[in-house]
């Protein structure tokens, strides 16, 4: 049957043109009329058919764009960055790709390996380009892509609700395959309502579909058909063949959990139930999603609240904060083939305190262990996170011991397992126990408490001293350099002083030595003999000769130290100003003959 199924597919590829499935390309007419019953071969054409490249359409959002593109299931991830760069303008450096079914992906990852559908929704994240201020619509829807969605979906046929988290950037037909999982009604046999008219592309995420936010209300049966109108409405319904018409690949059936003997009609219809968790799920967000729909389906909404993300992520959350905001953690593992998993769960884990005292006091994380590919992986990560003793302790609990629930405290050094509470207890003593656990850790707590609040305090101690220490160093470097203004201004102003006494000193030599020679008492020319009273009260005697002009009296009175322009002569009695008579005027014209009296008075 899967021969049959495969050529077909060449035949329909080929537009009619197949080769036979056996012999050589020597072997002649019978083998090609022994097949053209099924598949006719054109006689005049003898070459063989190559099966078409698988393509793949992606649609990437990115602020207020989106990018529709189509490339080979041979392509790698870098190869799609590289036509966004094209198109956006964003350097591949500075370009995260989120959507990826699988978690993060790395540029050299080929799409084959990812075995994604034919349409993929995908979006681009650039943290190190910041928006402006016209992207601020985008940005609200960014942040959407981040935001959880609560989807009420309601099963009109089975009567039962489910309450399920998606995050923001989850597309639907990603919503679709989950119902699938969930009710048994493949995608293609889905009928819903309360989708918004926005959300008219399954390829759509849920930020930009338009549903309402925190929380949505959606209702889903099966569509009816004329193949299958005489069947039974039950939740478990067999499988029908996927039409070309309606848009599904062949290969693509393994999707919807059809084998080979299912698509032929061979399968059996009878139901299973499906699993707490999906086997080697590689995102560990993905599995909790289903793990906390089916939990809820099976025993109700009222249950604890199960962190969604990894272990580590929960540890993070629980031990890693302010001690004030710190929890104890607890790790429920589930087991469907355990008789006791149904009562526990049931009678103990959604009992009314049990949750309250969980939700208030502790960090819930979850895991299904039926699986043995699933024990495997969580007995990894806790030998990664609490030690190989902690994992040992899990190896030795039997299935009929299980569901197990660990209380794990956070401590300095490494996290400790306080207690294992296994499924044959009751709800009083799995109250006890978790009291036993909380008294331990919320001492334990108190001195971390003081620890944290003592060495706060020794901090800020040391923050006031060292701002202290700053202030006054910078009082300081503000003084000295107030100081060492001052003391540029008086070199400056020294060095000014100096080089005016410098200057006058020069000017009064000058004026010294161009003075005419002092004439001798018995000169036979007429002799002024003039005798001047300083400001300090010295006299300053001279003989000069009477046709001496008035400028040489003005010289000598600046060659001894008081220049013209400082000082001003005058005589006794009249008083008169000598300094404004004209200095080319000769003492015998300025009457200062034969002798005088002058005194010297500075200028106002």
């Amino acid at each position: 049957s899967i021969w049959l199924l495969n050529t077909c597919l060449l035949f329909f590829t080929a537009g009619g043109s197949v080769p036979p499935p056996s012999s050589s390309s020597s072997s002649s007419s019978p083998a090609s009329s022994s097949t053209s019953a099924f598949c006719p071969v054109n006689p005049s054409s003898r070459h063989i058919v190559e099966r078409q490249p698988r393509m793949l359409n992606f649609r990437v959002e990115y602020r207020q764009r989106t990018i529709e593109l189509v490339l080979e299931e041979g392509s790698t991830v870098g190869e799609i960055k590289k036509l966004l760069e094209a198109d956006l303008g964003i350097p591949v450096s500075k370009m995260q790709l989120k959507g990826w079914k699988s978690g993060d992906v790395s540029d050299s990852t080929v799409m084959r390996s990812l075995h994604l559908p034919k349409n993929n929704s995908l979006y681009v994240l650039t943290p190190d380009i910041a928006p402006t201020a016209s992207t601020s619509k985008n940005s609200d829807l960014q942040e959407s892509l981040n935001q959880n969605f609560l989807l009420v979906i309601s099963h009109r046929e089975a009567q039962r609700d489910y309450s399920l988290n998606f995050p923001g950037s989850r597309t639907i037909q990603e919503v679709k395959r989950n119902i699938s999982d969930l009710t048994n009604i493949p995608v293609r046999h889905q009928q819903w309502d309360g989708w918004p008219a926005s959300a008219s592309d399954d390829s759509m995420t849920l930020a930009a579909s338009g549903i309402t936010y925190p929380c949505h209300h959606l209702s889903v049966c099966r569509r009816s058909s004329p193949a299958n109108s005489q069947e039974p409405t039950e939740e478990c319904a067999d499988v029908h063949m996927v039409s070309d018409s309606e848009g599904d690949d062949f290969e693509d059936a393994s999707e919807f959990g059809v084998d080979d003997s299912e698509m032929f009609g061979m399968g059996s219809s009878t139901c299973r139930k499906s699993p707490m968790m999906p086997e080697n799920s590689e995102n560990e967000a993905d599995a909790l999603l289903h793990f906390t729909a089916e939990f809820s389906s099976r025993y109700g909404e009222t249950h604890p609240m199960f962190f969604i993300g990894s272990l580590e992520a929960a540890s993070q959350e629980a031990f890693y904060g302010k001690a004030r905001d710190r929890k104890l953690l607890a790790i429920y593992l589930h087991n469907d083939d355990s008789v006791l998993s149904n009562v526990f769960c049931s009678q103990m884990m959604c009992a009314d305190s049990i949750v309250s005292y969980l939700s208030q006091n502790f960090i819930t994380w979850a895991w299904d262990v039926t699986k043995e590919a699933n024990k495997a992986r969580l007995l990894t990560m806790c030998t990664r996170h609490f030690g190989s003793v902690v994992t040992q302790t899990i190896r030795t609990y039997k299935t009929d011991q299980f569901p197990l629930l660990l209380i794990v405290m956070g401590k300095r050094t490494s996290n400790e397992v306080l207690n294992v509470i296994q499924g044959n207890t009751t709800v009083d003593e799995l109250m006890m126990r978790l009291m036993g656990a909380m008294e331990i850790f919320t001492a334990q707590q108190q001195e971390d408490i003081k620890d944290e609040d003592e060495r706060e305090a020794r901090e800020t101690v040391k923050r006031e001293q060292d701002e202290a220490y700053r202030v006054s160093l910078e009082a300081d470097r503000k003084k000295r350099e107030v100081q060492e203004r001052e003391e540029a201004e008086q070199v400056r102003v020294e060095r000014m002083r100096k080089e005016q006494e410098d200057e006058k000193e020069a000017i009064r030599l000058s004026l010294e030595q161009a003075l005419p020679p002092e004439p001798d008492e018995d000169s036979v020319e007429q002799i002024s003999k003039l005798r001047i009273r300083t400001p300090s009260g010295e006299f300053l005697e001279r003989r000069f000769l009477g046709s001496c002009k008035l400028q040489v009296l003005f010289d000598f009175v600046a060659s001894k130290g008081y220049p013209f322009e400082e000082f001003k002569l005058l005589t006794t009695f009249p008083r008169k100003n000598i300094t404004q008579l004209d200095s080319g005027s000769t003492l015998l014209e300025a009457k200062l003959f034969p002798q005088e009296t002058l005194f010297l008075e500075g200028k106002e």
